[in-house]
């Protein structure tokens, strides 16, 4: 919502997203009369970044973003080689999304326990990112199974960790629910954060998370509900280098020598070699024999195999041991 329901910021939110390199950028699709009752109250972040008298339906209504703005922004993002995704809020959304031809659907943490609406993305049978704050294991395998029964299965659903805090407190965030989710549940995870900063987003992609959700503005002073727990341009752009960075360090979990390294092998490893003067005839002993870079000769490893057998010529001290 950190448009402001202005189609101009909504714009440069895009611009600014494919900049950081993020490889989608979403808005969130709602009609607060289908969302929200006249009399809610407002969360207390909510409430700290409006005005007292504003009820929360009215705030809502007030960041509206209109569906005939949807083509305009979707034709934008293809432009500037970004994906474009909406998160309905309600079932008429979801609809004119599905019809703007989207193809996968975030499912919000408020609505992980609205059957009607969970049966309704389900039947769609699209990829589904699964919003799971203030939820617990049993209402998450609960949805899960909703959407299975309505026609999309588990392997097309992502289950995003998530705290609906905003912002959230580092004591709060429970990142090793990640494991527990992927492990129980047999879902692809992800991680959507409210935190401040970058370096909790960062820790869940080594943690196995496959999406990362981010809140971004363009000034975290504007006034709103969301923009205080929001990255700015700079710090989005620089969760995206090292999100990368990440990928790339995690690599395929076998052990081995890498590129980089092999050429360092026989430098920094040692050989047997002659701790002094041995003679043709004389027998290699702890005494006479010590290991000493490089790793050009007979290796330590081989240490019990030499010691005993006899020089087969003579060697100069410091001299690496060879074989015939």
């Amino acid at each position: 919502m950190n448009h402001n329901g202005k189609i101009s910021t909504a714009k440069e939110l895009i611009r600014v997203a494919a900049e950081s390199g993020a490889n989608f950028v979403k808005f969130q699709s709602f009609k607060a009369d289908e969302v929200v009752h006249k009399n809610a109250t407002k969360a207390r972040y909510q409430v700290s970044d409006s005005s007292d008298s504003e009820s929360q339906y009215e705030l809502l209504k007030r960041l509206e973003l209109d569906d005939s703005n949807l083509p305009e922004l979707i034709k934008l993002s293809k432009t500037l080689g970004i994906g474009f995704l909406s998160t309905a809020f309600d079932m008429n959304s979801a609809n004119k999304l599905l019809s703007l031809g989207q193809d996968i659907f975030k499912i919000p943490s408020g609505e992980i326990t609205n059957l009607p609406y969970l049966r309704h993305i389900g039947g769609f049978e699209k990829k589904v990112i699964l919003s799971t704050g203030m939820s617990n294991m049993i209402e998450i395998k609960t949805a899960l199974e909703v959407l299975e029964l309505a026609g999309t299965p588990r392997s097309k659903v992502t289950v995003l960790h998530c705290t609906s805090a905003y912002p959230t407190p580092m004591s709060d965030v429970n990142l090793l629910a990640l494991k527990q989710i992927k492990e129980n549940l047999g879902v692809e995870v992800g991680y959507s954060d409210h935190t401040l900063g970058i370096e909790v987003a960062v820790a869940a992609v080594a943690l196995g998370a496959s999406i990362i959700e981010k809140h971004f503005t363009l000034d975290r002073n504007q006034a709103g509900p969301d923009h205080k727990a929001s990255l700015e341009p700079k710090d989005l752009s620089s969760m995206v280098v090292k999100i990368r960075n990440i990928e790339k360090a995690l690599g395929n979990g076998i052990k081995r020598p890498m590129p980089s390294e092999i050429e360092n092998i026989n430098i920094v490893r040692r050989s047997i070699v002659a701790k002094c003067k041995i003679n043709q005839g004389e027998i290699f002993t702890e005494h006479n024999l010590t290991t000493k870079r490089p790793a050009t000769g007979i290796s330590p490893m081989h240490w019990d195999r030499i010691i005993g057998s006899t020089a087969y010529r003579d060697f100069s001290r410091d001299e690496i041991i060879d074989e015939t």
